[in-house]
């Protein structure tokens, strides 16, 4: 049997994406808890709070963050994580799995250390299994 992830955070302001993200890692098997969370705000908040000895939210190991959403967007849950302490962010992948062609977007992507990745959507059994094989191969 393989090893699950602690959790994998979802960061999508689409129900059905979050749906059908949901059951793909559910398929795949690699997680213990899903998250999902409609903005950046929620997000960093759930962060913030995580593993915190008052609640049981698990810190995420990974992050599946979309750019386009209301409220805070996927640049500027970027730039609020960027600020969040080093102990969490060191045990986290991030990535930005996102509909946008817009080279620029994937250019910036690319230039902020903490993105692991850019992952085109939809999200798939072959690309959790990709990102599990790149950054979590003692989970196969």
């Amino acid at each position: 049997m393989k090893k699950k992830l602690k959790c994998i955070l979802l960061i999508d302001d689409d129900d059905a994406t979050n749906f059908i993200n949901r059951k793909i890692i559910e398929r795949v098997g690699i997680a213990e808890h899903i998250e999902i969370k409609l903005n950046g705000k929620e997000a960093i908040d759930y962060i913030i709070k995580s593993d915190d000895s008052e609640n049981d939210s698990p810190l995420p190991s990974l992050i599946l963050l979309d750019i386009n959403m209301p409220i805070m967007d996927g640049w500027g849950f970027l730039q609020n994580y960027h600020e969040l302490e080093t102990f969490k962010k060191d045990q986290i992948i991030l990535l930005m799995l996102s509909t946008s062609l817009n080279p620029d977007d994937k250019r910036r992507a690319e230039a902020i250390p903490e993105i692991s990745d850019y992952v085109y959507k939809p999200l798939t059994v072959e690309v959790i299994n990709e990102v599990l094989k790149k950054h979590f191969p003692d989970f196969l």
